[in-house]
């Protein structure tokens, strides 16, 4: 098993913009992705968690961009557990391209932090993170997270 959990997705025409680049905001879109069908794939119980008052709040995002990429370019975004608090998570992302020879080349790296709430809209209160989630991350986090715990 990888330390990485892996979300595959192929450049289409509509993500690129008029010199036919990416648009960057098409980053920041993939790392939701990756973050969904990880829950869908491993936390399955967290999503029905989320139809319930659970709620994942995106407080930051960022995205350092190295190479450029352009339609139909395969493209593998690698996300991993950077930090587990108490009621917040930091995640780290990889942008590969996948070259047709089976090379890699690392494009573009980025962070997300997301809070764990609960309650009404009006009334959201910061919530630990769900241990399904917990357990569902233990494979894709750092060695010193592993043998610390939690952090604070």
């Amino acid at each position: 098993m990888s330390d990485y959990f892996e979300y595959r997705h192929i450049v289409g025409f509509e993500e690129t913009n008029l010199v036919g680049n990416v648009y960057y905001v098409n980053y920041l879109r993939w790392q939701g992705r990756c973050r969904e069908m990880f829950l869908k794939d491993l936390a399955p119980e967290v999503l029905a968690e989320l139809y319930e008052d659970l709620k994942l709040f995106t407080l930051k995002v960022d995205c350092e961009f190295f190479a450029e990429i352009t339609a139909f370019d395969e493209l593998s975004v690698r996300m991993r557990l950077v930090e587990l608090a108490q009621t917040q998570l930091e995640f780290g992302f990889d942008y590969v391209r996948l070259d047709p020879g089976g090379g890699e080349t690392l494009i573009a790296r980025g962070r997300q932090r997301v809070a764990c709430m609960r309650g009404p809209n009006t009334r959201t209160v910061p919530s630990r993170v769900p241990e399904a989630l917990v357990r569902a991350l233990r494979p894709f986090q750092p060695a010193a997270l592993t043998d610390a715990g939690r952090t604070a």
